[in-house]
């Protein structure tokens, strides 16, 4: 795996973020600092994630019920906030789970038309 450019780093589109932070927690209780790299790490850097970003949409699936949040101590010692993902956080994962695989469909449908419709 390479590691990509900061100028070939891709900004996250409006939503992915929450379905993003959703898939990381699956794997269990984590920071928001952990998220950010987790998800950078999973895109082989193609995705950056702005802390900017990151802690508002963590207060928003907080608010939704999605996640919950217990201060913790983290691996180099200093206090940390660890989300993990509630039971309708799951539910709530695999409807946008589905609607991100119709979307990525649609979208490769108009990127890469089947040949008989490009002769047209």
């Amino acid at each position: 795996m390479t590691k990509q450019q900061s100028g070939d780093r891709i900004e996250l589109v409006y939503g992915s973020l929450d379905v993003l932070i959703l898939r990381t927690l699956l794997w269990g209780p984590i920071h928001g600092h952990g998220i950010a790299k987790s998800i950078e790490r999973m895109s082989d850097e193609t995705l950056k994630v702005e802390h900017g970003s990151l802690y508002p949409a963590l207060q928003r699936l907080q608010q939704e019920g999605w996640i919950s949040a217990n201060w913790g101590v983290s691996k180099n010692k200093h206090r940390a906030k660890y989300y993990r993902l509630t039971a309708a956080g799951r539910r709530q994962l695999v409807a946008e789970t589905s609607r991100w695989e119709r979307f990525v469909r649609a979208i490769t449908g108009i990127l890469r038309p089947a040949e008989s419709q490009e002769g047209q």
